[in-house]
């Protein structure tokens, strides 16, 4: 059977350098990961004008969406002024693009696995907020995660997971269409999942940090390539 196809949106770079000029990128590591999984990861080029979000046709062939981390969601999207210093790589085009995304998918009941910047984006999407800029930041951090998650939805099949995150922001109110499914031991959200005709979820840590070495953070990975598979 064919690989099935998973969707990425690409993140823009302002340089590259094997490319000259801007680029548009996904993580190599969060790539190989789902293909470790057994999916086919293609990078999307995101947009904001009427035939770059025309979903129903762009994701003609795809079974499966992965929201990929990238930089802070412009904070308007969740009512909160946009005037905090610590906020980092906003794009509208780039939030347009991810939001009408993960709405299409959530509606159609595309499998969807929103990663960090993606669980920022679900949650905005659907009436959550954040915390535009923690006390401690949980950059270049492992620590782990306790999970509550008795109907195995992650896939990870194991009480706790050690995680790798890079993130000063994240949920502050979770949207009423998310449970959470586990916490940081300072309380923070950390798995959620959503509620949608298929199967969707979101993590706020990078499984593609350590999928390489960390079977339960593959196994996250599997299961959106399971759900996609199914939707052959």
């Amino acid at each position: 059977m064919a690989r099935p196809r998973i969707a990425v949106p690409g993140r823009f770079t302002e340089s590259a350098s094997a490319l000259r000029y801007r680029g548009v990128v996904n993580s190599r590591m969060l790539l190989q990961a789902v293909w470790a999984a057994g999916g086919d990861p293609v990078t999307l080029l995101p947009g904001d004008e009427p035939d770059a979000l025309d979903w129903p046709a762009r994701l003609a062939g795809f079974h499966g969406v992965l929201l990929p981390g990238g930089g802070d969601v412009v904070p308007t999207r969740y009512g909160r002024p946009a005037d905090d210093p610590s906020l980092y790589d906003m794009d509208q085009v780039q939030d347009e693009s991810d939001f009408t995304l993960a709405a299409y998918a959530l509606e159609q009941g595309i499998p969807l696995l929103a990663v960090c910047r993606g669980l920022h984006v679900v949650n905005a999407l659907l009436g959550g907020t954040l915390v535009v800029d923690m006390e401690v930041h949980h950059r270049h951090h492992r620590h782990v995660v306790e999970l509550d998650d008795p109907a195995n939805h992650l896939g990870i099949g194991a009480p706790r997971i050690t995680s790798s995150c890079y993130h000063h922001q994240a949920v502050d109110r979770l949207a009423d269409r998310m449970t959470v499914l586990g916490r940081s031991a300072d309380g923070y959200v950390e798995a959620a999942a959503i509620q949608a005709p298929g199967w969707a979820a979101a993590v706020q840590w990078h499984p593609e940090d350590t999928a390489h070495e960390d079977p339960l953070q593959l196994r996250l990975m599997q299961r959106l390539v399971d759900q996609a598979r199914l939707a052959q």
